[in-house]
């Protein structure tokens, strides 16, 4: 049985999305999320930001790289993602998250619009029509 890497996240940016190409020409854009949450200590609740690093591909990097800026508000889908590396002798380790789909979360966007907005690709992966009428739920 295969295991399931899924990850959700709803958070702001904590800087500018960082913006590179690949060896091959490809765009990749990395940004660090804060995604904010309360902690029972004790009798008190204490504010807790809790990071993590994401990187984009494709036409959600594009998106990232147009829409996003410090403190864009935005959902996430996506799968964790290990690499490792031997530097000077000592083996490295870095985990993010590859964004699957993106939704922008902010009030307005550049249209005056209220609605979240979201990347191409998840709009193409929402185009598609199945029917579900035979299903029980």
């Amino acid at each position: 049985m295969k295991g399931l890497n899924k990850c959700f996240f709803i958070g702001a940016l904590g800087n500018d999305p960082e913006v590179r190409n690949s060896a091959g020409g490809s765009l990749i854009v990395s940004m660090s999320l804060a995604i904010n949450e309360s902690r029972k200590n004790g009798d008190k609740w204490e504010d807790h930001t809790e990071w993590v690093r994401m990187v984009c591909f494709g036409s959600t990097a594009k998106a990232a790289q147009d829409y996003l800026r410090k403190g864009s508000k935005i959902h996430v889908e996506g799968r964790l993602q290990t690499t490792s590396w031997e530097k000077d002798g000592t083996r490295h380790y870095k985990s993010e998250i590859v964004v699957q789909n993106l939704t922008f979360l902010d009030n307005k966007n550049n249209t005056g619009t209220s609605q979240p907005r979201e990347t191409a690709a998840q709009q193409n992966a929402g185009s598609r029509d199945e029917d579900t009428s035979g299903l029980p739920f």
